[in-house]
């Protein structure tokens, strides 16, 4: 296990699941393409050879992670491009006949708005699942949605603020049944839990390096090799020919770096963080008994996230009150207007519970001491 970076006197960092912390063994194995391994891998002379080579190191670290042929590797600089390279490119690539996607509501923006623009620019049918109180699409319903016009589902792998998991291979049997492909965003649930491209089925999948320990502007794009898509960015051919540009070599050696940490580390540290997340729990449950209430699925989610509600504290004005705490709200202000947070709205979560609702998101350099402080101050603010 990797020393934190922070430094004494910070507040308690539990935002896991909006960036992690860059692994200093990451920073490391990055470091010398950025100094003499500058060389451009496309190149013919020997200044492209190490570089060339660490790209096809890190993309076979990657697949690794998620059980992939590394030939189905598609580095791009976000997991919202990537998002956007699978769902856009794979319509603009399917036959004619197939012009509709299928999502559900609690997806990421990213996935939600690139389905969104396609009807708008290009007509394309856009069908949106439903989840039950807990976050999870009911297959039955994409049974039923499901048509011969349907190019693409698009279902997230886990959720980003409740961390429910989604039953991946069941929809896609479905999928597959009805001639289509399956899409994951894997963002969240990579590095967290076991991941099999094969056993779950799915055709593309979405990997972020930031919530993995990587730096941010490096993600991800697995295809199962023999498909088409159609790029998002034209020109030299790099990626297959599916994201043209000069390879950010470093962001991809850190990636894979990062990944394989991820996977050295899949033995032991989903338990720990899974034990850190049910003491805190545990903890604000006693301090403030009938007052703390989880949102999301009980049991099918990811190990590191805790999201609740707080009966009778403001979200925002209890993380405010909370000074040495570095967390999450389940809202979002407009215009001046806070707003409950898409996702649990789309649960059935009522306004005021939604307004309530803290993500406190676990990680790497987590420690119980750190668990029982939160537990402390948060229990502390939401009496007063």
């Amino acid at each position: 296990m990797s020393t934190h970076p922070g430094l004494d006197g910070e507040p308690v960092y539990l935002d896991y699941n909006a960036t992690t912390p860059i692994d200093p063994a990451v920073v490391a194995a990055m470091r010398p393409y950025l100094a003499t391994g500058f060389g451009n891998p496309s190149s013919a002379h020997r200044y492209a050879t190490i570089p060339a080579a660490a790209l096809a190191t890190a993309r076979a670290q990657t697949a690794a992670l998620i059980g992939a042929d590394p030939a189905g590797m598609v580095f791009t600089g976000s997991g919202s491009e990537a998002d956007n390279l699978a769902i856009r490119g794979t319509i603009l690539a399917a036959p004619e006949l197939r012009r509709q996607v299928i999502t559900q509501a609690t997806e990421h923006p990213a996935v939600l708005a690139t389905c969104h623009a396609l009807h708008r620019l290009h007509g394309i049918e856009v069908t949106v699942l439903p989840v039950d109180s807990s976050g999870l699409v009911d297959p039955a319903d994409l049974l039923a949605a499901i048509t011969p016009r349907t190019a693409l589902v698009s279902v997230m792998l886990a959720n980003n603020e409740t961390d429910t998991i989604q039953p991946i291979a069941e929809l896609a049997a479905i999928t597959h049944a009805h001639g289509a492909l399956l899409h994951t965003d894997a963002a969240q649930a990579a590095g967290k839990i076991g991941i099999d491209v094969d056993a779950l089925g799915v055709d593309l999948l979405t990997l972020a390096g930031h919530k993995m320990y990587a730096p941010k502007g490096i993600a991800a794009l697995y295809l199962r090799p023999g498909q088409s898509l159609e790029p998002l960015v034209y020109g030299g051919g790099q990626e297959n020919g599916l994201r043209a540009g000069t390879e950010n070599v470093a962001y991809a050696v850190a990636l894979g770096a990062a990944a394989e940490l991820s996977a050295a580390g899949l033995d032991g540290e989903p338990s720990r963080l899974t034990g850190l997340r049910d003491q805190l729990h545990r903890a604000l449950d006693t301090t403030l008994p009938g007052r703390v209430h989880l949102n999301g699925h009980p049991d099918r989610r990811l190990p590191n996230t805790l999201n609740i509600s707080i009966t009778g504290a403001l979200a925002t004005d209890l993380l405010a009150a909370v000074s040495h705490l570095a967390a999450s709200t389940g809202s979002a202000c407009h215009s001046g207007t806070t707003q409950p947070s898409p996702v649990l709205s789309a649960m059935g979560v009522d306004r005021d519970r939604a307004l309530a609702a803290v993500r406190l998101s676990l990680g790497r350099w987590t420690t119980p001491t750190e668990v029982d402080r939160v537990a402390t101050l948060l229990a502390t603010a939401a009496s007063r």
